[in-house]
């Protein structure tokens, strides 16, 4: 979620996830931090065991992590990246091969070897971390901890750093390109009188003392935004969804007295994971569960461990995002934080710049929903109300390598892109069999726009390189100059790409194929033609 302007997001109240002012300028540490360099490279993460005890007086954290990973390429003396932002520092590092020496340097942890590695060979680094982690100002639209106490005053903490990057408060390699293909382990240790939840299954539950160490654990790739501890006075309650591909267990984390609210918000889940099995394909993460946890901040897509804050009300915070009415229906943060699980969570994007194959996708999978939870109406209405909110500031596609984003209109704007590929396709079946089969073929992997754009092209038999570039590339949107004498009909297209290649349906049933030109058509009757508003093109009368 992203950048919207100040005004927009304030004006509409709007929370996409993290959000933050993108830099006039780049440096060496938005290169270390984004781009997979020489100390990342020849290594690949496979699981993280990891241990997180905050402290709420203090607010502080301490833990450990113990990164196993495998060698993939020979290298003789490397140096690894480890990645710890300020101000938490490492207490001690050790590995399951000779260290030569360790430093700290800014929001790096460097470690010299004196050896030569082979490809497939496998090792671990310990990483033993503490420190008073960067506190949120606005979870989370920016990224940090939060320590608050609920309506009871009993302690609630959590974390979000989509934008940040979880480094912020745990040694990671800390880039979206390289997930730990066997999962994570991870325990929370909390005062006893207090409950930690993670992401996945909760595996063992342990009280020592004054202290209990809640362990839970995901078998499936995760992205490291999306490891989040979740420390409150929670209660469960658990359902279960008969999907695609078995039963699917629904596990619920609420503070008590929201337990009522929460049995009755929540029935919202079946239809949504319905909806989004039929477009996608089956929920991605059956081995470790779906959850729904009470959180200290409006919500995010944490995998498996969806984040929601939105004080059980339908819509955003009991406003419509899209000015219709249409999306007072149904609780936008269980949909949209939902929808992550397959953009986002299963098919990530390497680098940030891509961020559009999360939001675009996400929020067109609100317009999805809408049409299973109500009607197809309804849905477009919806689609058609989401432009109301695009700046076209700056292109949605960031600068790669540098933990950049693009423009917040890779929401509303990438959203109503897919709509008009939709459109154009002119097949809801194949357009559904597209979605399902970006989620069967990319599932569990890390992806580039070029990997989306070709896949789409290719699996509907359009070349849709042209409108990809028009949308994501560039603030302009197509504007069809037209004029109309009787049943002679003349147009063409401005503010393009060259060469674009965005044919439209006129009157329901005849299509035409603006070009830069003029052009000229007979229409099958005279009267004043009828636009289809499906498409994200403008449209002006000329004389």
């Amino acid at each position: 979620m992203k950048k919207l302007s100040y005004t927009l997001l304030l004006a509409s109240g709007l929370v996409f996830g993290q959000f933050f002012e993108r830099p006039e300028h780049f440096t060496k540490q938005d290169t270390l931090k984004g781009s997979n360099t020489k100390f990342r490279n020849f290594w690949d993460v496979k699981k993280y065991e990891l241990s997180v005890e905050p402290n709420f007086e203090q607010k502080s954290i301490k833990g450990t992590n113990k990164i196993s990973f495998e060698i993939i390429k020979d290298i003789t003396n490397p140096i690894f990246q480890i990645d710890l932002q300020q101000p938490m520092k490492a207490d001690k590092i050790e590995g399951s091969f000779p260290i030569s020496n360790y430093k700290q340097d800014g929001d790096f942890i460097f470690i010299t070897t004196k050896k030569s590695f082979k490809k497939g060979e496998k090792y671990t680094i310990d990483v033993t971390y503490s420190g008073n982690p960067v506190i949120a100002k606005n979870a989370p639209w920016d990224g940090g901890w939060v320590f608050t106490k609920d309506e009871n005053g009993n302690p609630w903490m959590s974390v979000a750093d989509e934008g940040i990057g979880a480094s912020i408060w745990l040694p990671t390699k800390d880039i979206w390109s390289d997930e730990p293909d066997n999962g994570m382990v991870m325990k929370i240790i909390t005062p006893k009188d207090l409950v930690g939840v993670g992401n996945g299954r909760l595996i063992d539950q342990k009280t020592e003392g004054d202290k209990t160490t809640y362990t839970w654990e995901v078998k499936n790739p995760i992205n490291a935004y999306s490891i989040i501890p979740n420390i409150g006075k929670y209660v469960n309650f658990k359902d279960t969804y008969k999907g695609e591909k078995g039963t699917l267990d629904l596990d619920y984390w609420v503070l008590g007295y929201n337990l009522d609210k929460a049995k009755k918000q929540f029935q919202q889940v079946k239809p949504m994971l319905s909806a989004f099995e039929y477009w996608f394909g089956p929920y991605p993460f059956y081995e470790d569960s779906y959850k729904l946890v009470d959180s200290p901040y409006l919500g995010m897509e944490h995998q498996s461990n969806v984040a929601y804050g939105n004080k059980y009300m339908n819509g955003y915070l009991g406003t419509d995002f899209s000015g219709t009415g249409v999306g007072l229906k149904w609780d936008y943060i269980i949909v949209h934080e939902s929808g992550h699980e397959w953009f986002a969570n299963s098919i990530t994007a390497k680098d940030q710049a891509d961020m559009w194959i999360h939001e675009s996708f996400t929020m067109y999978s609100e317009v999805l929903f809408v049409e299973n939870y109500m009607d197809k109406k309804s849905a477009d209405i919806y689609a058609i109300g989401l432009r109301k909110k695009i700046a076209n500031d700056v292109p949605i596609i960031g600068k790669y390598g540098v933990r950049n984003e693009g423009s917040g209109d890779m929401y509303p704007k990438g959203a109503s892109m897919i709509h008009t590929i939709r459109q154009i396709i002119n097949n809801d079946e194949k357009f559904r069999q597209i979605l399902r089969g970006l989620n069967k073929d990319f599932y569990h992997q890390t992806v580039t726009t070029e990997q989306i754009e070709n896949y789409i092209s290719s699996k509907s038999g359009i070349d849709f390189s042209s409108v990809f570039n028009q949308y994501l590339r560039t603030i302009k949107i197509p504007t069809l100059e037209y004029s109309q004498k009787g049943n002679e009909l003349k147009f063409r297209y401005t503010d393009v790409v060259k060469n674009l290649k965005l044919p439209i349906i006129i009157d329901g049933e005849q299509t035409i194929t603006p070009t830069e030109n003029w052009q000229t058509v007979q229409l099958k009757k005279s009267t004043p033609i009828e636009f289809n508003k499906n498409y994200y093109i403008n449209y002006k009368k000329v004389q």
